[in-house]
């Protein structure tokens, strides 16, 4: 996937330790938690949306302490509770999908991705999800793809179809009524507001 791209693509060796962070939505997050945790003098493996493989020069545990201190002043969050990491692994899956898709038919399945991805029941990971967030991972995702929506209408150059067609809607009138549901106006109302917009939210601020 896309979004997966790593800092590195050496495979980590077999004492490397994966750490699951919260908070990275976008490619330069992945620059700056690598560059955060090798200013801890740790060697960094391979660092992708959400999470990050290290190790340490003499094969010790890494200091957990100083990681979490160092990734609080980013305003990153290494997430240590089992449930909480699932949760988080949810949605950084479903940011990837929706907002840096690899080229290639758009996946519309995602239920199965994440099942498949997760290992786990997908009735089992809704529950769970919902249970955290207080919303379901369809409105999850729904939230996404009308956020993604605006970022392709503020760019002009597809027409409301091709949006739609990459987005995985079935028509722009479906995509219309979600983006209407979410933001309380229509695609075409939000393209007259222009790129300033104040109805346009950071990514940070959805997961």
């Amino acid at each position: 996937m896309q979004a997966d791209s790593s800092v590195s693509q050496v495979l980590p060796p077999p004492d490397a330790y994966r750490l699951l962070i919260k908070n990275m939505v976008c490619p330069q997050c992945i620059r700056v938690v690598g560059e955060d945790l090798a200013a801890l003098g740790l060697r960094v493996h391979r660092v992708a949306l959400g999470e990050a493989d290290v190790s340490t020069p003499d094969g010790t545990a890494p200091d957990y302490v100083a990681i979490r201190t160092s990734l609080q002043e980013a305003g990153f969050e290494l997430l240590e509770d089992p449930r909480a990491q699932l949760v988080d692994r949810i949605k950084t899956l479903l940011v990837a999908l929706i907002h840096y898709p690899s080229p290639g038919p758009r996946l519309l399945n995602y239920s199965d991705y994440l099942v498949e991805r997760l290992g786990k029941d997908y009735h089992y990971l809704s529950h769970l999800f919902s249970a955290s967030e207080g919303l379901t991972i369809e409105k999850f995702i729904i939230r996404q793809k009308v956020e993604r929506a605006k970022e392709l209408i503020g760019y002009g150059e597809l027409s409301m179809a091709e949006v739609a067609q990459q987005l995985g809607y079935s028509s722009p009138a479906h995509l219309s009524r979600q983006f209407r549901q979410v933001t309380g106006i229509t695609p075409t109302e939000y393209q007259r507001l222009g790129p300033a917009s104040p109805a346009r939210r950071s990514l940070d601020s959805l997961i």
